[in-house]
């Protein structure tokens, strides 16, 4: 391993094992750390193992490494891909993000990421930022790196915020979600009715929280049992983009697991209820967002603007989960796909910084959307490219050449608007 980079990635999440493939695939010497030992982030340590959206309005928008990677992964398991042919805009959206297994899609980024000449750091975390000096806490201390370019994709901008950066956080954020996979019976076959009365006094007793069980903090619902776990549940109240905060989501996660096990084996027709599996961490909705040279709006995204520095689209409804209803989502009108703009990635006053996924500078309302994972993964690509670009000229990251930017992208498949 060396000591001198020109990309360091921080955070092999959705964004940022993308971020490192098109770096390291560029010619860049590249430095990806991840805290976890797995690659991939939410569809992989997170359970949230379904991708989308890569289509819209019978187009793709949305392609590159990330794409690459995630059929290959459906091809691996003999599984399918959705028949985008009959996606009518954001009608049942669910029913075209691609699903892949885990396992697979991060064994298939670890050789991406080899075959790049990415080297890779796991269990390590960006301990300090000083200019182009670069503290790495690994399991054997402190480690001292330099980079060029710092492309933070932690999703929670740490290294941004370590760098200065301003950072915007909702009062009241969106809930987690730990994800499990449960087995050993039939959702239709089950009295809800008697389940529901039941789970009511186990709430007013404090043996059972509502939304342990779905997505509502008001009363029962069965969508976790028909989910057969998966994205079934919510988490709420915590701030989880602190050490602190995140631990404090994972024991709450695992709790809220163990209330529902506890309650719902002693259901009728649950008396095999099987957890078959368990996410390692929890799914991350929302936690912060930068302040970039440029901030997508809700109108922005709701109009598809085409920004003048554009890197790539996005393509999902507006998401918002909140207390009262769950989550009420707000498709785009037909024909309309956003894009997301260069300057949106960049952190407002520095230079040697990128930032992609999910904390990227937006609205709290567009954020709800640019979050998903295609999305993440696109903004990663771009990321990567810019900083290759930035530090092969050694200059601002805000002064990459747009156009060269764009061909660089597109030489590896992305779609660029």
């Amino acid at each position: 391993m060396d000591n001198r980079y020109d990309v360091i990635v921080a955070g092999g999440g959705t964004a940022g094992v993308i971020a490192a493939i098109q770096s390291g695939r560029a010619g860049a010497r590249t430095l990806l750390v991840e805290r976890v030992g797995m690659p991939g982030g939410t569809m992989t340590s997170g359970g949230i193992a379904w991708p989308g959206l890569f289509f819209a309005w019978h187009k793709q928008v949305i392609a590159g490494i990330g794409w690459e990677l995630v059929t290959a992964a459906v091809r691996e398991c003999g599984m399918t891909l959705p028949d985008f042919s009959t996606q009518v805009g954001m009608k049942n959206h669910p029913a075209y993000q691609v699903k892949i297994n885990p396992v697979i899609y991060a064994a298939l980024c670890d050789a991406a990421l080899v075959d790049a000449g990415v080297d890779v750091l796991y269990h390590c975390m960006v301990a300090a930022v000083d200019g182009s000096s670069v503290t790495l806490a690994v399991k054997e201390g402190l480690k001292r790196v330099s980079a060029k370019v710092i492309v933070d994709c932690t999703g929670d901008a740490n290294v941004a915020a370590m760098c200065g950066c301003e950072l915007f956080e909702a009062e009241d954020c969106q809930p987690g979600t730990y994800s499990v996979r449960l087995s050993g019976y039939d959702p239709k076959s089950l009295d809800y009715e008697t389940m529901a009365e039941n789970a009511r006094r186990a709430v007013a007793g404090g043996r059972l929280k509502f939304p342990d069980l779905s997505w509502s903090v008001s009363d029962f619902s069965s969508q976790l049992l028909f989910s057969f776990g998966n994205n079934g549940n919510h988490l709420w109240g915590k701030k989880a983009h602190t050490s602190e905060g995140r631990s404090q989501m994972e024991i709450e996660g695992r709790q809220a697991i163990l209330r529902a096990y506890r309650f719902l084996c002693t259901q009728k027709g649950l008396e095999n209820l099987k957890i078959e599996f368990a996410a390692s961490e929890c799914g991350i909705r929302e936690t912060v967002r930068i302040q970039g040279e440029e901030v997508v709006t809700v109108q922005d995204y709701q109009s598809g603007r085409v920004w003048p520095d554009s890197v790539c689209h996005a393509f999902y409804p507006i998401d918002l989960h909140n207390k009262e209803h769950g989550v009420k989502p707000d498709p785009l009108a037909e024909g309309v796909v956003p894009t997301v703009p260069l300057g949106a990635l960049i952190p407002k006053g520095l230079t040697n910084v990128l930032v992609a996924g999910r904390c990227i500078s937006s609205d709290r309302l567009a954020n709800s959307a640019l979050r998903v994972q295609a999305t993440c993964m696109a903004t990663g690509q771009a990321a990567g490219a810019a900083a290759v670009l930035a530090a092969a000229r050694n200059c601002p990251v805000k002064e990459v050449p747009l156009e060269q930017l764009k061909e660089l992208l597109k030489r590896h498949q992305a779609i660029v608007p």
